[in-house]
């Protein structure tokens, strides 16, 4: 777990310095992006009484998965403004997946998620992985959609997303249908699995669009 870890906060990193080079100095609300998307995941998952509702289980996951970029962002500044190395930041929050916290309903365990970032504006990863529990969501599910969708990020980026060149449909499709793909095909465990989607992209992308 920890080197997957080590992983998604290097990808973090740079998506981030993507969107903003001194990112570490910008002053981001962090903690904001997380108890809206909380809500959203509450919302997605169904709270309202007074009409039937199905839970979205994979919108409440993907929820989860944005908060976690969120999260990695918080531990990243920490870590920057307190000279820690990255296997330090991965060694805290590790422990904090290896002991989850939660209600005995998912619902009151988003909203705990929701009202301790408000309180300390910082990032719970033990609260979420209570959340996660309540999905039967294992990490290795976690880091494949993380991964998954930050690559597709950083390739969107990498070919025109900013100037409008990037065409996110390919041969009718959208390129997170073909993402869940090549996710199907690839190894979560594999050491070059993050390079491994960004090639199997680009390849597809290249075809597609010549095509």
């Amino acid at each position: 777990m920890k080197q997957k870890i080590i992983n998604m906060l290097e990808l973090q990193d740079s998506m981030n310095s993507k969107v903003n080079a001194d990112w570490r100095n910008a002053g981001f609300e962090w903690y904001r992006a997380i108890w809206m998307e909380s809500a959203e995941m509450l919302e997605h998952y169904g709270w309202k009484w007074w009409k039937k509702q199905e839970a979205e289980v994979m919108q409440v996951k993907l929820e989860i998965v944005d908060i976690v970029h969120f999260g990695l962002s918080i531990r990243l500044v920490e870590g920057f403004e307190q000279n820690k190395s990255l296997a330090d930041v991965a060694d805290g929050i590790v422990s904090e997946f290896e002991h989850p916290q939660a209600t005995n309903d998912i619902r009151t365990s988003i909203e705990w998620l929701a009202r301790e970032t408000l309180e300390d504006q910082g990032a719970h990863f033990a609260l979420m992985a209570g959340i996660m529990g309540h999905l039967a969501m294992p990490f290795d599910e976690l880091y494949e959609i993380y991964v998954g969708k930050n690559i597709l990020n950083l390739f969107r980026q990498d070919n025109g997303y900013r100037d409008g060149t990037y065409q996110k449909v390919w041969g009718g499709r959208e390129d997170n249908e073909h993402l869940a793909d090549v996710l199907a095909e690839l190894d979560c465990n594999h050491a070059s699995f993050k390079e491994d989607i960004y090639r199997a992209l680009s390849e597809l992308y290249g075809s597609q669009c010549a095509a």
